[in-house]
């Protein structure tokens, strides 16, 4: 297992503290990113929360996954690196040019 989470459905309101303070009583927090909108520079509605272990990593999805935090209840489960996607020039979603 990674150390490093993924925290989704989280509330736009909610600030890199918050969840330091938040994921710190499973274990040492090593980083919080709560990536934003490049285009309204508003959060996204998810972060990612590295541990300083595996072992704490752990401890926190198994204490935040469901859990109510602002009203909404997490998700949290192990980062998985980002997949490459096609952009504008792949395939799919395009406007077919007929004859």
């Amino acid at each position: 297992m990674a150390n490093k989470l993924f925290v989704g459905n989280l509330p736009f309101d909610a600030t890199n503290e918050q969840l330091q303070q938040a994921f710190s009583q499973a274990g040492a927090v090593s980083e919080v990113f709560i990536p934003v909108d490049r285009e309204s520079n508003r959060p996204r509605g998810f972060a990612f929360v590295t541990m300083s272990s595996d072992a704490e990593a752990a401890k926190a999805i198994e204490m935040f996954n469901g859990k109510d935090f602002g009203g909404r209840a997490l998700v949290v489960n192990e980062a998985r690196p980002k997949e490459d996607r096609p952009r504008n020039g792949g395939y799919g979603g395009g406007y077919g040019g007929g004859m």
